[in-house]
């Protein structure tokens, strides 16, 4: 069975192998404050700036997930205001998370399946939230319009979630302060994995809030991250098993290269949009193409979601439910790297013959 769901998703194909090793080696007993840690925590870093393009004035750290991001970005980097661009569910709950904490957060929000026209922003947004590919909805927003934000705005700092999209984006991290992932989608690894790199300003931002006397949160602030980090350590012992297999799927992203990776996944989503643009019944959610995101397709079933997923799951297709309201009109196919153009291929062909 293939796992086309946008997460957890299909593991990277390496990662059989890696556990196994891991075991060998008896990985998860290793001390976290060991030589062997450190190695693999360099082996990150070393491998995503490479990967991504990340500049050195970025560091990067380790979460329990996308979610805990959330939460400690708002403590982190925000005093009194953030703004929020929300276009589904997943946007939507890092702008109630502001809410919850007490900040004022306001929003530009925009129906399901749509993306942004207008710009406008609230007066004195410290923080500028975007979700570069919403998962509930397969809105993909453009870089450029990222990147806008830095010179119309440079006392904010900017925050993207790429939860579903990296390492297909191609960012300028010079016009970003913060991204964010979780492993268990793009990098297809198991869950309980999130990676949260910042730039200086928002370590600035959060040193700032704490000698103010601002409460920052009591665990996974930015200043206690970055003393760890600066040692390849972690204040906690973290997924260690899970943190060596991300540093080992790193190095396969690198050697095989972020040309041949992007090039793959737009080649394996176009075939697949192609299908759903011509197919009688079976059709894409969004309509508008340059919003289409190139790593989570949504199907739009309407009253056919059933038959098609029990058609898919016979061919040996496992493809991811529909999100929140849309859960029986949909159905989500992930794209991610671990996702070979033969398997889209042959996904294709099924999803073409289905009447």
């Amino acid at each position: 069975m293939i796992q086309f769901s946008p997460g957890p998703s299909q593991l990277y194909f390496t990662v059989n192998d890696h556990v196994k090793e891991a075991f060998r080696n008896d990985i998860p007993s290793l001390s976290h404050r060991s030589k062997t840690f450190e190695s693999f925590y360099q082996n990150i870093k070393d491998g995503l700036r490479e990967l991504l393009s990340l500049p050195a004035n970025y560091s990067i750290f380790f979460t329990g997930s996308a979610n805990e991001v959330w939460e400690r970005s708002i403590q982190n980097l925000v005093e009194d205001k953030s703004h929020h661009f929300v276009n589904g569910a997943f946007a939507k709950r890092h702008f109630e998370i502001a809410l919850q904490l007490g900040r004022q957060a306001t929003k530009t929000e925009v129906p399901m399946g749509k993306s942004f026209g207008a710009t406008e922003i609230s007066y004195g947004a410290e923080l500028i939230a975007l979700t570069h590919n919403e998962t509930s909805t397969g809105v993909s927003l453009d870089t450029g319009f990222i990147h806008s934000f830095k010179s119309k705005h440079p006392d904010s700092l900017v925050i993207v979630d790429a939860v579903s999209s990296l390492p297909y984006p191609d960012f300028d991290y010079t016009q970003l302060d913060s991204v964010y992932f979780s492993v268990q989608k793009g990098f297809g690894l198991p869950a309980g994995l999130g990676v949260w790199m910042v730039n200086d300003r928002c370590l600035a931002k959060a040193e700032n809030l704490l000698a103010k006397g601002k409460c920052i949160g009591s665990y996974h602030t930015l200043p206690i991250l970055h003393q760890f980090g600066l040692k390849n350590q972690t204040p906690e012992t973290p997924n260690v098993l899970g943190i060596y297999l991300l540093s080992k799927v790193v190095g396969d992203l690198v050697r095989k290269g972020i040309s041949k990776i992007r090039k793959e996944t737009e080649y394996k989503s176009a075939i697949l949009y192609q299908v759903l643009d011509n197919h009688p019944t079976i059709k894409p959610f969004i309509t508008a193409k340059e919003d289409r995101s190139k790593t989570v397709i949504i199907a739009n079933c309407s009253d056919r979601t059933m038959a098609l997923t029990a058609y898919l799951l016979e061919k040996g297709f496992y493809p991811g439910e529909g999100y929140g309201e849309f859960k029986k009109q949909h159905l989500r196919f992930a794209n991610f790297p671990t996702h070979s153009k033969e398997q889209f291929e042959s996904l294709t062909d099924a999803i073409s013959a289905f009447r």
